[in-house]
């Protein structure tokens, strides 16, 4: 979970707030975001040592950081939509609940 206390967030506000400059005045392509996200783990593995742990560090950074990405952006949009666009409809027996 991405919910650091707010006291330690500060020492990545400068950076941040660099990375977002960029993105507002050029933009960043897919390619781009994946290089950022890749440069992190490659810092994160100097520091820590590439071992079975430190990748598993990383790997679970990234799952925990999509499935909350998606709970709280992705499925809010799916459900916007379902309900200005109509539900999917299965030719299936069964019916959403």
């Amino acid at each position: 979970m991405p919910y650091i206390p707010q006291a330690d967030r500060g020492i990545f506000a400068n950076c941040l707030a660099d990375l977002q400059g960029i993105v507002w005045e050029r933009g960043l392509s897919n390619g781009e975001l994946n290089y950022l996200m890749t440069c992190l783990a490659q810092i994160y593995l100097q520091k820590h040592g590439t071992s079975y742990n430190t990748i598993s560090d990383v790997i679970k950074a990234f799952e925990c950081a999509k499935l909350e990405f998606y709970r709280r952006v992705a499925a809010p949009y799916e459900d916007k939509k379902a309900l200005a666009n109509g539900d999917i409809c299965y030719a299936a027996p069964w019916t959403w609940k």
